[in-house]
């Protein structure tokens, strides 16, 4: 998954007494466009700018984590900068390029993928908690933790992850596959959705399976977890059982197809970053907890 990258470590505690170096790599998004990274692709591999070339007098870096040692930043509102300007997505060339592209074309070494998905995922908490939800006023980064504070009320404000569910529905050597409504995404899922305020991983997985296919499930069996930075999400893998009809009756709102698949016969997502992929491929392997 995108988030296995041994030898190589990312650390996501936030370090207080750090201090931005010349030669550190600085990550800059688009402001209005998601994952959109400011970077330069040349023989499948990703480039950033580093503080020394970005930051000059008024510029202030925003400590994100360190990448096997070496600590890595942000620039919020990167592209209001007048050097950041969209360009043509030339090799060699940098531009602002979407991560979900790069990762399509497969460019990039798996560690830097992560790293840039979790440095989206951050960008986007500090952009969108400028104000204080409270009070309205301005915020401001705190120096000694992951927060930010509002320099009226006092109010801090930390990170918040969103939980949710990845459903392997199963009956004997047959699984639920799905494809989502709406989408461009052409390769299959497994069913999934988002935790409820008052919800159990547990029961979520019970509601979204009824909800999204019409399917009652028993033996619920944990598999793993993974930060999805995609949608700000920490993804819980289950697998479980249909219990009684197993006759699929389709949410079209949220899907477009969901159909029983024999075990050999299911396929591959494009890459092994996802969960989803993973648990699909334990499942036709015979693999999947018992």
């Amino acid at each position: 998954m995108i988030q296995d990258i041994a030898p190589h470590r990312l650390r996501i505690e936030y370090e207080p007494g750090a201090a931005p170096q010349e030669g550190d790599p600085l990550y800059l998004f688009a402001e209005r466009e998601r994952e959109t990274l400011w970077c330069r692709v040349s023989g499948g591999q990703i480039a950033l700018p580093t503080v020394g070339e970005m930051c000059g007098e008024g510029r202030k870096p925003l400590y994100l984590f360190s990448l096997d040692g070496k600590a890595c930043w942000l620039l919020p509102q990167a592209d209001l900068l007048p050097e950041v300007q969209a360009g043509p997505e030339e090799e060699g060339a940098w531009a602002f390029r979407s991560l979900r592209g790069l990762r399509s074309k497969g460019i990039g070494a798996r560690e830097d993928m992560f790293a840039a998905y979790t440095a989206a995922h951050l960008f986007r908490w500090y952009r969108d908690n400028r104000f204080c939800g409270t009070c309205g006023a301005p915020t401001v980064p705190a120096d000694d933790e992951r927060a930010v504070c509002c320099t009226a009320c006092g109010r801090r404000i930390y990170p918040r992850i969103q939980p949710a569910v990845i459903v392997a529905v199963t009956n004997g050597d047959e699984i639920v596959l799905t494809r989502y409504a709406g989408r461009t995404i052409t390769y299959h899922a497994l069913v999934a959705g988002f935790v409820e305020i008052g919800e159990t991983a547990e029961q979520t997985v019970a509601r979204e399976v009824m909800e999204e296919v019409g399917l009652r499930v028993k033996n619920l069996r944990y598999y793993k977890s993974q930060p999805w930075a995609t949608a700000d999400d920490l993804l819980v893998g289950f697998f479980c059982d249909v219990d009684g009809d197993p006759t699929i009756r389709l949410d079209e709102h949220e899907l477009k197809e969901a159909v029983w698949v024999r075990r050999e016969d299911v396929d591959s997502q494009p890459d092994d970053f996802s969960l989803t992929n993973e648990m699909m491929q334990v499942f036709r392997r015979g693999g999947e907890p018992r």
